[in-house]
């Protein structure tokens, strides 16, 4: 008789990574952690989370299609969100541009988010300025999720670490819903496409080229072009 093995598919392999200070929930600059419990929730994987001190974070190992998806909560200070992440790209073998950030957007409306392939953040979020420091290069995905700017004579410091409103609230629900939508269709066309670029192909930290953005609105069916 002949014996039947089952047959090895090789996974290609990612992380997810939701930006912030620990401690902080619902605080406008911890929206990208909010997003990835709502990933974590709709992968039905939310109660999994644990401690991993080698990356000094929280992380929950789950699967999207033919992707083996690493959730990473990293339990450091924003400003140094980028050691976990490095960590536990080198734990995991998961390659710079595989790296997937979901961070708060200053100079985006609250209920706009966009797709972002690579681009510098010399001058801008320092949780991913740390990222980009730690690996190294600035290949990553960002999912960016807009908070708006503060009015009046609000600092800037004190509007992000503030909670959102139970206004903003009502506009931030459809936003959790739609950036997850977003994410896992591109967690689930990860295996199906050829990589455009080497980690070298964006653009190494000290690089000048910006990246491509792609803009959704939860309002809107079709997702705006927008450099």
């Amino acid at each position: 008789a002949f014996l039947l093995h089952p047959v090895q598919v090789k996974m290609d392999k990612s992380s997810v990574v939701g930006l912030g200070n620990p401690g902080m929930d619902d605080t406008r600059h911890n929206v990208g952690m909010a997003v990835l419990g709502e990933l974590a929730a709709r992968l039905g994987v939310a109660d999994r989370w644990r401690g991993d001190k080698h990356v000094s974070g929280e992380v929950i190992l789950s699967e999207v299609q033919h992707t083996r998806v690493v959730l990473l909560r990293p339990r450091l200070l924003m400003n140094i969100n980028g050691v976990s992440v490095a960590k536990a790209a080198g734990k995991y073998g998961i390659k710079p541009e595989d790296v997937l950030l979901i961070h708060d957007e200053l100079d985006k409306p609250l209920g706009k988010i966009a797709i972002k392939h690579g681009g510098s953040a010399r001058w801008g979020h320092n949780g991913v300025r740390s990222c980009v420091d730690c690996l190294q290069t600035d290949v990553m995905l960002r999912l960016r999720v807009g908070i708006g700017r503060p009015t009046g004579k609000t600092a800037v410091d004190r509007y992000v670490l503030g909670r959102f409103s139970s206004e903003e609230k009502k506009v931030l629900d459809p936003v959790l819903v739609q950036s997850v939508d977003l994410l896992l269709s591109q967690l689930s066309q990860q295996d199906s496409q050829s990589p455009s670029s080497s980690p070298a192909g964006g653009t190494q930290a000290a690089g000048k080229r910006e990246g491509r953005e792609r803009s959704v609105s939860p309002a809107e069916d079709s997702a705006a072009a927008q450099s």
